[in-house]
């Protein structure tokens, strides 16, 4: 399926290396570890991986505003964002979210500081993929607000399940 917003990252230099590095999104990838399929029986498109074996999933039938679900490579799974555009505004607010666990200002801080460290230009980095792509920054605050609200409160998505395909195992719950 064509996703506009993807097309528009892989069209824009800017965005892509964004995306891609510091926030470990690769569209060229969608190969999961693992054969997975999600309990409902419902479709599930990979549009993504990252460099740990992860991959990002579209759940069910539609869209870009469908649920993005994460999959890591040791069988852990969570929602991290309503629609490709809501992970797009995560990966580029709060690119290193998987060190946030407890999704607080201070951790991103934290992970922040070591990317900093190394690339002292990423802000502006990152604030040139939003432009080019017509993104509106939510603070690192708001976006670690809405990946908890995604990943562990009520609302659409609740009921997504992830299964080991062969073993019909559920993948564990990556936050609390």
């Amino acid at each position: 399926m064509t996703h506009s917003l993807l097309a528009a990252v892989r069209q824009n230099a800017a965005a892509a290396d964004y995306l891609y590095w510091p926030g470990d999104f690769d569209p060229d990838r969608t190969e999961h570890v693992e054969a997975v399929v999600l309990a409902s029986g419902e479709p599930l498109e990979p549009i993504a991986g990252d460099g740990s074996g992860g991959t990002y999933f579209l759940c069910g039938e539609g869209g870009d505003e469908r649920p993005v679900l994460y999959a890591d490579s040791e069988g852990g799974a969570a929602l991290v964002a309503i629609g490709l555009p809501e992970l797009v505004r995560l990966l580029l607010a709060v690119p290193w979210w998987r060190d946030c666990r407890g999704f607080t200002a201070e951790e991103s801080a934290e992970a922040a500081e070591g990317y900093l460290e190394d690339e002292p230009g990423l802000l502006d980095e990152r604030d040139a993929a939003a432009a080019a792509l017509g993104i509106e920054l939510p603070t690192e605050e708001e976006a670690l607000a809405r990946l908890r609200e995604v990943a562990t409160g009520p609302g659409p998505g609740r009921d997504i399940v992830l299964l080991n395909a062969e073993e019909g195992t559920a993948y564990a719950a990556l936050f609390g």
